[in-house]
């Protein structure tokens, strides 16, 4: 009878209402998850398109148009071309940076808002907002 009553009192684990909880909580997690890494892919994918049009542009309108023909191809529908800062750095190229916000719709009245901003000057982390 004493040695039950030790292996009772040794028992360990979850209860049920606490599993739903941790449930629910890693739900909460894939959910947000799930909704934001299309928005990440994008905006890596803007990186991207957004050097290689500086690359094959010396103007800024053949940059747009350059960064216009890329984002069709890869499915970028957040920014265009217009919406490119294309701007002369020091050493005579030009430097193109864009900054926007993505407002993500998660359930109900709760949503997630990310600022993304990315530059191809080298050396400046930070853009200007």
């Amino acid at each position: 009878m004493k040695l039950m009553a030790q292996i009772e009192s040794k028992q360990q684990g979850l209860s049920l209402s606490c599993f739903i909880f941790v449930l629910i909580i890693v739900a909460l997690f894939a959910v947000v998850g799930m909704k934001v890494t299309p928005t990440v892919v994008e905006f890596s994918s803007i990186k991207k398109a957004m050097a290689t049009a500086k690359e094959n542009g010396n103007t800024p309108r053949e940059i747009q148009a350059s960064f216009d023909k890329l984002a069709t191809t890869g499915y970028i529908d957040s920014i265009s071309g217009k919406d490119l800062d294309i701007t002369a750095n020091p050493s005579g190229g030009l430097d193109v940076s864009v900054s926007y916000e993505k407002k993500i719709e998660l359930f109900g009245p709760v949503s997630l808002l990310i600022d993304y901003a990315a530059t191809t000057a080298k050396g400046t982390p930070k853009l200007p907002q």
